[in-house]
């Protein structure tokens, strides 16, 4: 495919996604539907869409609108390019420009909204000016690039510096990452990582720095704990507990969403037994139960770059109840001398730090231990835990 051909393929899934579908569907649905296209032009396609949705707003100011050929517009604008050496009607090119799109020009930047120059719901600034402080700008700014590919070493199976060479074996190059010590981050030909032996040998496995920093500042357990992943999803934090001695058992209220975990498991050489919600009352007591409760995603934006857009007042209402509601009853899952673990790749207050507060106010008997921010200006995704500990 020509560099025109992919814009025009970009535009085509922005508009699938402006009318409703997610981003990785509409993606999908592109590419069985025009199977010529290369895994290079997937790629390039790929990164289209999701930088244009990560940096919408201001893309549309550049462009003249939040249709999809008005995004690549600005898009192309925003990178120093001509839209018309693209959008010419040749081939499978777009349309060349109007003459109203020839003419656009925005507004000069120091007069547009800080939403729009940062590309966030507007809705959300107050929340998240409280929510980041001082730190407000540099995190939104962080939140339109994107996300580097990091690895957490299996340190079952490798040390850092084994994992680092057995990439290398595939053309891989990675590098340590402050964040953890078994954070790794790709700094070349990350494309190829799931087909590498390092990855299928179980030696490494996909997972942000910030969520394995999550996992490493609960600590490892004394005499094999147990632990419960009780909002598990595809299991990354279950993996990483295995990995440091956990004896790890997997819960999730919708349990299709495990359906990766026990091959990873395999592949990880860890025993992850998967819980039945059903099963759980009459399980013993846990040392440590991990909730990495459904949220807003505000942390994780560069990655999952069309649910800024998606969040409503009324959804995020919706999930700071269930998580209220995953608190309460998570937190009665653990042993009278065990730990309860609240987690979300959030950055707002009201998901973080205020959820707590509401359930310390509920539950007197029970204390925070710590809690902890990571900021995506630190590399990783936006990430909040919160440990909390019965009182003696």
């Amino acid at each position: 495919m020509t560099p025109a051909a992919r814009v025009a393929a970009a535009i085509e899934v922005l508009d699938r996604v402006a009318a409703g579908t997610p981003a990785e569907q509409a993606l999908t649905t592109w590419a069985r539907g025009n199977r010529f296209a290369g895994a290079k032009d997937r790629a390039a396609i790929r990164d289209h869409v999701f930088d244009a949705l990560r940096r919408r707003e201001s893309l549309a100011l550049l462009g003249g609108g939040q249709s999809g050929r008005a995004l690549m517009i600005g898009a192309l604008r925003s990178a120093g390019t001509d839209p018309a050496l693209l959008f010419n009607g040749e081939g499978y090119a777009p349309p060349a420009l109007t003459e109203a799109e020839t003419a656009h020009r925005p507004p000069p930047i120091a007069n547009w909204p800080r939403s729009s120059r940062l590309d966030y719901p507007a809705w959300l600034d107050a929340e998240l000016t409280r929510s980041l402080g001082d730190g407000f700008e540099a995190a939104m700014e962080s939140l339109r690039q994107r996300a580097p590919v990091f690895l957490r070493v299996n340190l079952a199976k490798a040390t850092p510096a084994e994992a680092v060479a057995a990439l290398a074996e595939n053309q891989i190059a990675a590098t340590p990452h402050p964040l953890a010590a078994t954070a790794l981050v790709a700094t070349r030909n990350a494309r190829a990582i799931r087909r590498s032996r390092a990855y299928g040998e179980g030696l490494v496995e996909l997972q942000d720095a910030a969520s394995q920093a999550v996992v490493e500042a609960l600590g490892r357990p004394g005499g094999g704990g147990r632990a419960l992943d009780y909002c598990a999803g595809g299991g990354g934090k279950s993996l990483a507990l295995a990995a440091l001695g956990w004896r790890v058992m997997a819960h999730d209220r919708d349990p299709r969403r495990m359906s990766d975990l026990s091959p990873r498991a395999a592949r990880a050489g860890a025993e992850i037994p998967l819980v039945e919600p059903e099963a759980l009352p009459a399980m013993p007591p846990f040392d440590l139960v991990l909730a990495d409760a459904p949220c807003s995603g505000s942390g994780a934006w560069r990655r999952q770059a069309d649910a800024r857009w998606r969040l409503t007042p009324e959804r995020l209402k919706e999930l700071m109840a269930l998580q209220d509601d995953i608190l309460d009853v998570a937190s009665g899952l653990v042993a009278p001398s065990g730990r309860f673990a609240y987690v979300t790749c959030s950055l707002l207050r009201a998901e973080n730090e205020d959820r707590i507060a509401a359930f310390l106010a509920r539950n007197p008997d029970w204390r925070l231990a710590f809690d902890r921010r990571f900021s995506p200006v630190q590399g990783g995704d936006g990430f909040y835990v919160a440990a909390l500990e019965k009182r003696v």
